[in-house]
């Protein structure tokens, strides 16, 4: 456990260190700020038609999936890619420690800093508890949602930063697979096999977003993000190993 806290420790300091990771504070916090804006300017026209607007803000709009997409690879991509191309992953791991702790202790200081990054956001929540009164399950349900679906997506990242040294082209993997990841559980809208459209459906992390936003967790969108996560991050350990191996 020593081990690992030192990792993590380690790839924060870096994090925190780097000018990209104000950059993307920053960045991240204009674009959400200027989407919360423009949600309640709309919600606040008299001819808009009454709705949730925390249903809007957790990924009922297509600038939360786009911010995401593009994101999470900018904040994995150097996590492994750049260690490769020093030549200080070889150092990494000839030392005391394993694969596996090698890529769980970079992911979870990945997922810190993501968590970081929304942490501001709950300015949003408390502005709009102060105009009206908020149902706090649907907030936290909401965070979850986030806090799953930015794991599913930073196993991508850690996973393709693992198999290259560059890290543009890593950032650039990331968002295909993403992308890809992302748009076969739209495609249930255009299928009309049963099976084929149930299948689908279940991987619409649109809906799941959806459900968590209106309070509703349902076990199985946990599993589905905790499971591809967690395949992602195996391929990653596997990938760690074949390098090792050469």
């Amino acid at each position: 456990m020593r081990k690992f806290l030192t990792l993590v420790q380690r790839e924060l300091v870096a994090y925190f260190s780097s000018p990209l990771a104000y950059i993307v504070l920053t960045a991240f916090l204009f674009f959400n700020g200027y989407v919360f804006w423009l949600i309640t300017a709309y919600l606040n026209d008299p001819r808009t038609q009454a709705m949730a607007p925390l249903r809007l803000i957790f990924g009922g709009t297509i600038f939360f999936w786009l911010f995401l997409l593009f994101m999470v690879p900018v904040i994995t991509m150097r996590l492994l890619a750049e260690e490769r191309r020093t030549g200080t992953l070889e150092v990494l791991l000839t030392s005391p420690v394993t694969e596996t702790q090698v890529v769980l202790g970079k992911f979870t200081a990945a997922f810190v800093f993501y968590l970081f990054l929304w942490a501001p956001t709950l300015v949003y929540v408390g502005i709009l508890a102060s105009r009206a009164k908020l149902d706090y399950g649907p907030v936290a349900s909401g965070y979850l949602g986030i806090a799953l679906i930015g794991t599913l997506f930073l196993s991508v990242g850690v996973l393709t930063s693992a198999l290259v040294r560059n890290q543009i082209i890593a950032a650039v993997l990331a968002f295909a697979v993403l992308v890809v990841i992302f748009s076969l559980g739209l495609v249930e809208n255009v299928v009309t096999a049963p099976l084929a459209k149930n299948v689908l459906g279940y991987m619409n992390m649109w809906n799941h977003m959806d459900d968590f936003a209106r309070g509703i967790v349902d076990t199985r969108h946990v599993v589905y993000h905790l499971s591809l996560a967690g395949f992602f991050l195996f391929l990653a350990t596997q990938a760690l190993e074949a390098s090792k191996g050469r």
